[in-house]
């Protein structure tokens, strides 16, 4: 059952990545209707927009291809029907895993932030 869950997890968070970057390279990461909430610097600095959708665009494409990566070796011990297990150390580096996936994925956001803060100094 930890696998499927395993498995179910990694798939979301590269669909919501793939969804964040597809956002990223329609370059509306600025709009507020499509977008995130973005500092009112980067939303009215061209370049600013430019950057925000080209980290978002790359960031969240590189989490959602480490995430689908990580459903291969899951999927096959899904699909072996009990022939294969992964032991707790190797969930707990799955769980770590995961949270390397979500920092990539959180970090051009955060970047955002910072391109706001920067250009008021």
């Amino acid at each position: 059952m930890a696998y499927i869950f395993t498995f179910g997890c990694f798939l979301l968070l590269g669909v919501v990545s793939l969804l964040a970057a597809g956002v990223g390279y329609r370059g509306r990461v600025c709009d507020r209707a499509d977008g995130y909430e973005v500092p009112a610097v980067v939303k009215s600095d061209p370049a600013l927009r430019r950057r925000a959708d080209g980290l978002v665009a790359f960031w969240c494409t590189g989490a959602a291809a480490l995430s689908f990566a990580a459903l291969v070796p899951i999927g096959s011990v899904i699909l072996s029907g009990g022939g294969k297990s992964v032991s707790t150390w190797g969930l707990v580096a799955f769980a770590f895993y995961g949270l390397v996936v979500v920092s990539v994925g959180a970090y051009p956001f955060e970047r955002i932030k910072r391109l706001g803060g920067s250009a008021g100094r």
